[in-house]
Parts: structure tokens; C-alpha cells; sequence
């Protein structure tokens, strides 16, 4: 199903480092589309993300929105028989069929003259890998729903296995390190924002439970824009990253503070905003502090890994203009 291609709130934005007039979180009357009685960890940043997201939207829409969650960890901790944590409507679907589901539901809305907004939600296990092909459809398709990852870097639910979003050298269940084998290979994973980008729709944005401003400001672009919208938003594990559960929000600053994890905006294909470094790191500040990299400090310490991810961070702080200068206005 095609639709036009429109602006949004986010066409009109300058810098996404600016506060917005309203934060949602803020507010004492917000929804709470998730709410207590759930069964996440503590210190979980997929819970944390998922609350602020799903408010936004709400906000943004008077409440007029339909959810659609993949299986997985936001799942399988929010909904379990016979009770869940939505105050929203929110549909089960598959681990693969999430964007299938999410599409054919914003058909019904479509032809039914609703202008109810669906959003289609799932970790990275089901969107870089066990949902990719749907999702790549849904892109091609510019089916009316906006796609939310919540990238916790590997299968949390079944045991921390690796995803092909986990980051270089991690350690994970299927890539723990021994030997002279570093964990996770050093080329290997997908950028899915750049493969959103790349099947020309009309938004796609990264964001972080470390930035609810930033990442409620995308979200409230998106939910108003027609056809096919994806937000790839990084949230710390506690669990499959061996970090304090009181630090999630520290460790992803971190990740954008050091450059791993850029912060943009694209809309209609082009670049319209970055996010400004302020306060540069080096990349051992955000790896230290997890467990899931402990095999490349102490006494063995491998400085020939950290300088590759060193690197990759240096490669995103020039391609993403994230030290302000130049950056996308």
C-alpha cells in the first residue's frame, strides 16, 4: 500500500540537543502505556524505552494507537497469562511477523477510514535477524507503521546469545572468549538504520533510553508522518552485560559519549540532524564498566581490539559529524 510522503515536526527541527517545551515523562498525568506488575529486570533499558516511547505516541495521538510486539524479552516480561502491563491495545505477534502483522493491521485502519496509528515494536534478535525479511518488505511496501527496535545487543530472553547486532569482541553465550578468540568476530553485525535508510523511507532515527527528550522528540516526529517509519533506540542489558543494575542510563550515555552509538535523524532520505558530542570519551570508558568485555582488560589485556573499537567509534564521530562543528542542522 502506497502513501504520500509528508513532513512532520521533525522536518522543522534544528538540533535534536535542544529540550523540548514538554517532556512527557515529566508530566504527572501521562498515560504509563506500561505499567506495574510487569516482570522486567531491574535496571532494564528495553522497559524503560518501550514506557517512553509507547507514552510519547500516546501523547502525540490523543491515545489513538494500536501496538504490535514481537516475541521476546519486552513480551514475555509484560504479558504473562492471564494478565499483562499494557493500558494500551497491543497484539502478540511472532518472534518473524511483527512489521506482517503491524502492516495488515494498518490496512484495516486504512480502509476503514481510522486514523489510528500502529506501531510495530521488538528487540534485535527479532528485527536484524528473525523478522528482517518482513521488515524489508514492510519498508519496500511503505506500509503506514512505525517500526520501534529496542537493541539490547543479543538474545536476552533465551540466554544471551548472540545477534547480529552485538557489538564487536562481546562476550556472549555462543561467542565466549578462549584462547586467542576474542569473542564476538571483529567485522561482523548489521547497521539497521543505514539498511532503513537505504530502502528510501520517509523517516528513520537513532535514539537512546539515555535521552528521553531526544528520544521522545522522535518518536512524536514519526507517529505523525505517513508510510513507513523506523527508530532503532539503544538500551543496556544489565543482565547480558554484566553491568550494575543502578547504571543503564550511565552505560548508554557512555555509548554515545564515546561515539559507538550515534545519535540522527533522516528524513525523506536526508540527514537533518545529529547529536552533539559534548563530552568525548574514549571507548574503554563505556567498555570497562561490562562484564561482556572484561576478556580484553587486566592482565591480558588485548590493546590491539580496543584500538579496532576505537576506530569504529572515530569512523562514526567523522561519517555522523558528531563533534558539532559541521554538524547537520
Amino acid at each position: 500500500m502506497s502513501y504520500p510522503t509528508i513532513g512532520g515536526p521533525a522536518a522543522e527541527k534544528k538540533n535534536t540537543n535542544v529540550a523540548h517545551d514538554v517532556c512527557v515523562q515529566s508530566q504527572i498525568d501521562r498515560r504509563n502505556t506500561i505499567t506495574s506488575g510487569h516482570r522486567a529486570c531491574q535496571g532494564c533499558g528495553e522497559a524503560l524505552a518501550a514506557r517512553c516511547v509507547l507514552d510519547a505516541a500516546y501523547s502525540a495521538t490523543n491515545g489513538n494507537i494500536v501496538v504490535v510486539n514481537a516475541t521476546g524479552c519486552l513480551e514475555v516480561f509484560s504479558c504473562v497469562y492471564p494478565e499483562n502491563a499494557w493500558n494500551i491495545p497491543w497484539l502478540h505477534s511472532l518472534f518473524a511477523n511483527a512489521p506482517s502483522v503491524a502492516s495488515g493491521v494498518a490496512a484495516a485502519m486504512h480502509v476503514s477510514g481510522k486514523s489510528t496509528r500502529v506501531i510495530a515494536q521488538g528487540g534485535d534478535g527479532a528485527t536484524t535477524d528473525i523478522g528482517m525479511g518482513a521488515l524489508s518488505g514492510m519498508f519496500d511496501r511503505n506500509d503506514d507503521v512505525l517500526y520501534v527496535c529496542y537493541d539490547n545487543q543479543a538474545y536476552m530472553n533465551t540466554g544471551v546469545q548472540r545477534s547480529s547486532s552485538t557489538p564487536p569482541m562481546a562476550r556472549t553465550a555462543t561467542t565466549f572468549p578462549v584462547g586467542s578468540y576474542l569473542g564476538n568476530d571483529a567485522k561482523s553485525g548489521k547497521n539497521l538504520p543505514e539498511i532503513a535508510i537505504a530502502h528510501n523511507i520517509p523517516y528513520v532515527a537513532t535514539a537512546s533510553v539515555a535521552h528521553v527528550t531526544d528520544l521522545e522528540q522522535k518518536v512524536m516526529a514519526a507517529i505523525h508522518i505517513r508510510g513507513a517509519r523506523y527508530i532503532h533506540v539503544h538500551v543496556p542489558c544489565p543482565l547480558g552485560w554484566g553491568i550494575k543494575t543502578s547504571e543503564t542510563i550511565k552505560i548508554a550515555r557512555l555509548a554515545i559519549d564515546c561515539g559507538l552509538f550515534p545519535l540522527f535523524e533522516v528524513v525523506n532520505g536526508a540527514m537533518t540532524t545529529s547529536f552533539t558530542i559534548e563530552n568525548l570519551v574514549p571507548v574503554e570508558e563505556y567498555l570497562k564498566p561490562q562484564r561482556r568485555f572484561a576478556h580484553l582488560f587486566g592482565k591480558n589485556a588485548v590493546p590491539d581490539a580496543i584500538a579496532h573499537i576505537q576506530k569504529l567509534a572515530d569512523e562514526n564521530i567523522k561519517r555522523y559529524k558528531l563533534l558539532g562543528e559541521n554538524a547537520h542542522e
